[in-house]
């Protein structure tokens, strides 16, 4: 913003400086997409690590274990639709102008999967975390480490609320910055 002097009026008057706006805008769209290509790649590795280690464990322990089996699959499930939904918002990001609101405007798109990204892992949580304290109280009955995972898991998911809180304040922060541009215009 620049201030600078109306000599028909004899008063200050505040203008902004578009470019320094769109490149703090590029700034913010280039951060939203790096969180959320990051977010999104390490859903997809660690799903993917952690459902083929469980499906190794199923398969290689002597009698099976259903539990193990379920949470596997469901890890895998979940990386996939991650998967899927990253490719579905790289393809849509060639449908915003190259403008500063068409700019923010992206930012504000990848700022919302994000958010939402973010709820639905938090939520992912609770099956994960039921299918492995049924596993361990199938085979081993101890009622200790049940309790040390039922704290484990409450931890990650008061955690992971607080992950998400930052992500809704960023994308409120841009929308408040697109309403008052247009506002402005």
């Amino acid at each position: 913003m620049k201030k600078i002097w109306d000599t028909q009026n004899n008063e200050a008057l505040f203008v902004i400086n578009e470019r320094a706006l769109h490149n703090r805008i590029l700034s913010k769209k280039a951060t939203a997409g790096h969180v959320a290509n990051i977010s999104e790649l390490l859903l997809i590795l660690v799903n993917a690590g952690a459902g083929i280690l469980m499906l190794v464990l199923a398969t290689t322990k002597p009698g099976g274990n259903l539990f193990l089996y379920l949470m596997a699959m469901w890890m895998l499930v979940t990386m996939l639709f991650v998967l899927m939904n990253r490719i579905r918002r790289k393809k849509e990001e060639n449908k915003f102008d190259r403008t500063m609101l068409g700019d923010l405007n992206h930012a504000i798109a990848t700022a919302t999967y994000q958010v939402r990204l973010s709820q639905l892992m938090r939520w992912n949580i609770l099956p994960i975390g039921i299918f492995l304290l049924l596993s361990i109280w199938e085979n081993s009955k101890a009622g200790w480490i049940v309790v040390l995972l039922l704290i484990l898991f409450s931890l990650t998911h008061y955690l992971s609320g607080w992950e998400h809180n930052i992500y809704v304040v960023r994308k409120r922060g841009l929308e408040m910055l697109y309403k008052k541009l247009k506002d402005e215009s």
